[in-house]
């Protein structure tokens, strides 16, 4: 009996749960001023988002923000009801996908600006001036505050789905398919992810080897 396709592959799958460990583990960090595993968090979250952006334009069918981004109409017609039903994120849930991409680039980005003017400062904290690292401050507690909001909105739509629905949304993500959850092309090579991550983390080590230090007086 053939196995059937994934409607979420094998990086989309590591993905999410990377991410809800990485977020885990950023805000543990903050609250405990362990800035050195928060440092390293904040790039894994980012090499991890930045590969997600990607995989999202060249990986899998369901994993393609074509496939799961719709427009006006479609996302009116699902709150409506009449919206036909797809193997992956619904309307409301990709658009979710994407403002949750949105503030973990936003939060990790700005992260990389920021010191606690103490034992710790980001890697670009030296390349911008004083207006400018204190936008990124707080650019950076304001992405952080939404991600709290649509991380508690997306915990209660899963749980919605799950287990009011009746609908096997966690499952999928789990396992890549479930019943009424079956991806309608096979999913490309999880090794072209590795590459794309591996890739992406090079690019911001190498560019951030690249950033202004710290004048020294001695």
């Amino acid at each position: 009996m053939n196995r059937p396709n994934a409607v979420w592959d094998i990086p989309t799958r590591c993905f999410h749960w990377a991410v809800v460990i990485g977020v885990g583990v950023a805000w543990w960090s903050a609250e405990q001023q362990r800035y050195d595993i928060h440092e390293w968090a904040g790039y894994t979250l980012l090499v991890l988002v930045v590969s997600r952006i990607l995989w999202g334009l060249v990986g899998s069918r369901h994993s393609r923000f074509a496939d799961f981004v719709a427009g006006p109409r479609r996302v009116v017609a699902y709150l409506r009801g009449t919206a036909s039903a797809t193997p992956g994120h619904n309307p409301l849930g990709g658009w979710s996908v994407l403002a949750l991409l949105s503030l973990l680039l936003l939060q990790a980005v700005s992260g990389l600006f920021n010191s606690d003017d103490i034992l710790y400062s980001g890697p670009l904290y030296y390349a911008v001036d004083g207006p400018v690292r204190d936008a990124m401050g707080e650019l950076h507690e304001i992405a952080f505050t939404g991600l709290q909001v649509l991380v508690a909105l997306h915990i209660a739509a899963v749980c919605y789905y799950q287990w009011v629905r009746r609908d096997a949304v966690l499952v999928a993500m789990l396992r890549g398919s479930a019943p009424g959850r079956v991806g309608r092309e096979a999913p490309r090579s999880a090794w072209i992810a590795l590459v794309i991550a591996a890739l992406v983390a090079a690019a911001l080590w190498y560019g951030l080897s690249q950033a202004p230090q710290p004048v020294s007086y001695w």
